[in-house]
């Protein structure tokens, strides 16, 4: 008999395609909405295995009434929607798709620089609102990036494109904070260990390419942004509950940062009445970092690698649990 594999979402068919020519036997959730965890956790009772979206909690509840799973997949580099404690007690591995959204997701960094630099959004919208006019020297001037520092806060697969795209297009200097030392990032760009006060300090753009955890959830607050220079710009394309939402609008009303561009936000959808959105040196995109042909076709590829990878040989090529893989769980 095949094991069951339920999706909780109509993703790219190459991975559902992968597993179905392995053996398994796929489940995909058709409707055009995201489940409920009720709904998830009825689907996941008739499953062997779940391939899971960053929207599904996959909380203790969760794993009380499907402590059966054998393997939880996520189509997803971050995880922190997944207790992943509760998963390792249960013996459940957790695989996830990291690498494969790096150069799409440092594209819309990089794009949300310049576009905040330059005011992108608000000077469209002129347009849309017939307020283009005449020529007016003083008027909605932006900055120039070229020779800035660049500020990386997470300094992983995502922030190395962005430090590549930085370096090479602006020629900026890059500062970085991490818990650990990025000796690639310093050998190829003259990338620079930094504490988190100096990185706010010193940077004319920070970038925010973290994962989310009790550690950096919040970092970016009230108190951080008046670390920051008056001419800062703040980007982040990581997961919106590193930044305080609030505290970054005060920061911009306030001129305590010259201006923000945001992938993620806290919470979302964000509210189409949000300031954010109207802000003149504010720049804010739908969650769109992964939004390619090509990085969803590869996270779709990863999260059926991982599956199929641990229901051959134990081993599970990219596994935010490992220790769990001492022992198959057939």
């Amino acid at each position: 008999m095949s094991l069951k594999v339920f999706i909780t979402r109509d993703i790219p068919s190459l991975g559902p395609d992968l597993l179905r020519q392995n053996g398994f036997d796929v489940t995909i959730w058709s409707e055009q909405r995201p489940m409920t965890q009720d709904e998830v956790i009825d689907a996941a009772r008739k499953a062997d295995i779940l391939l899971s979206l960053g929207e599904n909690r996959l909380d203790s509840y969760f794993f009380s009434q499907c402590s059966h799973l054998k393997m939880v997949s996520q189509f997803a580099v971050g995880y922190d929607n997944i207790n992943v404690t509760e998963a390792t007690q249960l013996g459940i591995p957790v695989g996830n798709t990291p690498d494969v959204l790096a150069e799409a997701t440092a594209d819309i960094a990089f794009g949300l620089m310049i576009a905040v630099s330059r005011k992108f959004m608000f000077n469209y919208k002129r347009i849309l609102d017939g307020n283009w006019g005449y020529f007016v020297p003083k008027a909605n001037l932006g900055q120039e990036l070229n020779g800035k520092t660049l500020g990386i806060f997470g300094l992983g697969s995502i922030g190395m494109v962005m430090a590549q795209r930085s370096r090479g297009a602006y020629n900026m200097d890059i500062i970085y904070y991490n818990r650990t030392r990025n000796t690639d990032a310093e050998q190829k760009f003259g990338a620079r260990r930094v504490e988190f006060d100096e990185l706010l300090a010193k940077s004319d753009v920070v970038s925010v390419h973290s994962v989310l955890s009790d550690e950096t959830r919040g970092k970016f607050d009230k108190t951080a942004f008046s670390k920051m220079k008056p001419s800062a710009i703040f980007i982040n394309t990581a997961r919106g509950g590193v930044h305080n939402e609030q505290d970054l609008i005060e920061a911009l009303n306030n001129k305590i940062i010259w201006g923000a561009g945001l992938d993620v936000t806290n919470p979302e959808p964000m509210h189409k009445d949000n300031p954010l959105l109207f802000m003149e040196n504010a720049c804010v995109l739908p969650h769109i970092g992964s939004a390619t042909v090509e990085a969803r076709d590869g996270m779709s590829r990863l999260a059926a690698e991982n599956i199929i990878s641990y229901f051959k040989d134990g081993t599970v090529p990219h596994c935010v649990n490992k220790e769990v893989l001492k022992k198959v769980k057939n």
